[in-house]
């Protein structure tokens, strides 16, 4: 086997390989020769099937998989002797003349191929000592602990079911009947019959609770709404509905008394306790937060100390999975780039950038993970894998042996595992300075907050802009 490289130009590099006629013969007939003792055909004895037989039955199926293996091993070997580190798998070109294949494949000529290759980037990793962050801090109010203290009484109440002839009011709970239709046609997931909802509580789609206010038991009502336009269901979205509603049922909220028996049935010793647990819920959701905006100043600081060739392909990759996110989100939305203020052509410019910045930071997050030889353990992917197997009840054996067999879902595990890791160890090297906030400040502007520092011309949210898809080797 010959291989000579033939093109280098950036990232991009490819090579030529040629496999010698009486190479390909060598390895056809010491194939074939391995198969006498295993094949058994009509007319000879075990073992004693001659080679040029093998040849004329099996011949080509053979050397199909002799150039498969040669394929291969030519990759193994321009990897090896280059010392290179891939971005993507090879691409391998074969002649186009088929008259040419058909002599290769009878070891008659010659067979040329090229294969070609895109590499990771060289870059050494940046001093960080001159950088400085600000990770806000924020504690939860003894007003946060009594609101959710009220939430969660008013979640248990008791309800008691009205006088024969009395009118729901706000805060009632309401047992309905009802069915949902859409241009006079019923539609998938909208009856329901013996509904308990709590009037006021926003558990319906906006304008739905508020028309059952009045009613009384054994009342029918056609109550009109219209969908959200982000409403997780895509043919609804944006959809005017009319629901034929029957009210069956009305109950009155008893009080919700705060006590130490409240606590107790819920699990906890007493009320002081059941604050405790509850103001440090709280205390990590705010850390959470702080976390995600300090990531992201973090990525931002990162990004602002690197700059070097990508990997094409792998821009390209990213900006698909970006774009057909975008494109999702404004047909849910029932929106165009027109109505966004922009185009489609300078939208995915901006959107390029963002698909350039994720690869960029994965690359830099990668090689530092490599670098301090920071690793994610099996028992941490169990353990992430339990707790992803949690999110589906009454599905968790189907969800673990998906993954348990599917070597991919298990590395998307460990990415964000090993993407955090190396983030702590970055954050190590960094000056951090500690800033009180209020809660509003600490939550302001979230849902704008993303690890790309862009904020695209189209304001079309792009989802997961967290992951920055680094991976350990």
């Amino acid at each position: 086997m010959q291989v000579t490289e033939i093109n280098a130009q950036g990232l991009k590099r490819e090579f030529q390989v040629l496999l010698a006629a009486h190479e390909l013969e060598e390895r056809l007939t010491t194939e074939l020769s391995g198969m006498k003792d295993k094949v058994q055909l009509k007319g000879f004895r075990p073992g004693k099937v001659p080679v040029a037989h093998l040849r004329k039955v099996y011949g080509r199926s053979v050397m199909a998989e002799v150039v498969q293996n040669a394929v291969n091993e030519a990759n193994r070997k321009i990897v090896a002797d280059n010392d290179l580190k891939l971005a993507l798998e090879p691409q391998v070109e074969f002649p186009t003349d088929q008259a040419e294949i058909e002599k290769a494949l009878d070891a008659k000529a010659d067979l040329a191929f090229k294969v070609a290759l895109e590499v990771m980037p060289s870059f050494e990793l940046a001093d960080l000592s001159d950088v400085s962050l600000k990770k806000l801090v924020a504690k939860p109010e003894d007003s946060e602990v009594d609101e959710a203290l009220q939430r969660m009484a008013g979640q248990s109440r008791p309800f008691t079911e009205r006088d024969e002839g009395a009118e729901a009011q706000d805060g009632d709970r309401v047992t309905i009947d009802f069915v949902g239709r859409i241009d006079g046609e019923e539609f998938e997931g909208g009856k329901g019959e013996g509904i308990d909802l709590e009037l006021g509580s926003g558990s319906f789609i906006p304008g739905f609770e508020e028309q059952l206010v009045g009613a009384k038991v054994g009342d029918k009502r056609v109550v009109k709404a219209t969908f959200p336009e982000a409403y997780g269901a895509e043919h609804l979205a944006g959809k005017d509905a009319a629901f034929d509603v029957t009210v069956t049922k009305i109950q009155a909220p008893g009080e919700a008394k705060i006590d130490d028996e409240f606590a107790k049935s819920l699990g906890m010793d007493s009320l002081e306790k059941l604050r405790e647990a509850i103001a440090k819920a709280i205390g990590g959701d705010f850390e959470a937060a702080s976390r995600r905006k300090l990531k992201k100043e973090l990525l931002d600081a990162l990004d602002g100390k690197y700059a070097f060739e990508l990997p094409p392909s792998l821009v390209a990759q990213e900006f698909a999975s970006v774009w057909a996110q975008v494109e999702q989100d404004l047909k849910a939305r029932g929106k165009s780039f027109a109505d966004e203020d922009t185009t489609e052509e300078k939208a995915q410019a901006d959107y390029r950038k963002i698909a350039e910045r994720r690869v960029r930071l994965g690359l830099v997050l990668a090689q530092v993970g490599e670098s301090a030889d920071i690793k994610v353990s099996d028992e941490e992917v169990n353990q992430a894998l339990i707790a992803r197997v949690r999110q589906f009840p009454g599905q968790e054996q189907q969800v673990w042996d998906f993954y348990r067999k599917n070597p991919q879902a298990l590395a998307e595990l460990r990415a964000p595992l090993f993407e955090e890791k190396v983030v702590d160890h970055v954050l190590g090297q960094v000056k951090l300075v500690e800033e009180p906030v209020s809660k509003e400040t600490l939550f302001a502007d979230e849902d704008d907050d993303d690890t790309t520092g862009e904020k695209p011309a189209d304001k079309a949210e792009a989802k997961d802009e967290s992951k920055t898809e680094a991976k350990a080797d």
